[in-house]
């Protein structure tokens, strides 16, 4: 609609735009300032002579800009190299084993009413194999399946791989001088072996271990990783040992980064849980007891 009475509008919308950019380029920059800047613009603001400074005000209050109190962050703070710095200083990384075997399939599946949903599987379900893997908010950053169980020299050995693979990393990325990388892993016997212990007191200027409190997987982003790559190794339906291990591999490849980051920010919305000492439910205990008062974790 055409412009019916009252004062016409100094600025245009995009000449409003560019005094809000000057504030947001510079935060201290006074209203004097601003009109200084516009009046020498002869390009965008050519038809602008004078303009006073309640109009520059106005301008900016319709723009919902306000005058704050300033506060001073040290230039280098929040430079691209210090935050490298602050991100490779200390690294979580969550390690696990899963172990599968050739009888492993779904456990639902669909078929017509009155009628069984059948797979096939083969006769033997042969020995069984265990993977381990290590995690980090990068995804997944060593893995390494054996037949059979792990013990504390799979485990060792394991731990040797990804102590390579991470100083590999430091020389091809440097950063601080010292990386600090920190384990979390379950409370299971064999990662609190003596030789456990002295490998990681032989590593102690780059490598800690935390171990989960009982009954706290939920805490460990590394069970959602084995959960969702068991589905994958299902969906290969491997019948041979080395068609399975092949399986295993391409399943760990299969998982995005993106999926890694969203399950360490779920472990972490348990948090204000645990800082607050409540009760944890699971999905088992809603099933099995509607009422939580029967439950056996119920607060007494």
């Amino acid at each position: 609609m055409p412009h019916r009475g009252g004062r016409v509008a100094i600025f245009t919308a995009a000449q409003e735009t560019l005094i809000v950019d000057m504030v947001r380029e510079n935060n201290l920059i006074r209203l004097r300032e601003i009109r200084d800047k516009v009046i020498a613009d002869n390009v965008n603001f050519e038809s602008i002579d004078d303009v006073s400074l309640a109009t520059i005000d106005r301008v900016l209050r319709r723009q919902k800009m306000r005058m704050k109190q300033v506060y001073r962050v040290p230039f280098a703070r929040n430079s691209a190299r210090h935050k490298d710095l602050r991100y490779e200083y200390v690294q979580y990384l969550f390690l696990d084993e899963a172990g599968f075997n050739l009888q492993k399939r779904r456990q639902r599946g669909h078929n017509i009413i009155g009628q069984r949903a059948i797979t096939e599987v083969p006769g033997q379900r042969g020995g069984n194999i265990t993977l381990c893997a290590a995690m980090g908010s990068e995804g997944l950053v060593h893995r390494h399946a054996v037949v059979g169980s792990y013990n504390t020299q799979h485990l060792l050995t394991f731990l040797e791989e990804l102590r390579d693979i991470l100083l590999d990393r430091q020389q091809h990325h440097p950063g601080p001088a010292h990386h600090i990388y920190v384990i979390i892993w379950d409370n299971v016997g064999f990662h609190r072996t003596n030789q456990i212990r002295e490998w990681f007191t032989t590593n102690s200027n780059q490598f800690l271990n935390v171990c989960l409190p009982p009954y706290s997987p939920f805490l460990n982003p590394i069970e959602e990783f084995f959960s969702s790559w068991r589905w994958k190794v299902y969906e290969r339906q491997p019948y041979t040992r080395e068609n399975l291990l092949r399986a295993m591999e391409l399943a760990c490849v299969d998982i995005p980064v993106e999926a890694f980051q969203g399950w360490i920010r779920h472990s972490r919305a348990f948090f204000p849980w645990c800082l607050a000492r409540d009760n944890i439910a699971c999905d088992v205990d809603e099933v099995m007891w509607p009422d939580a008062a029967q439950r056996h974790d119920a607060a007494q």
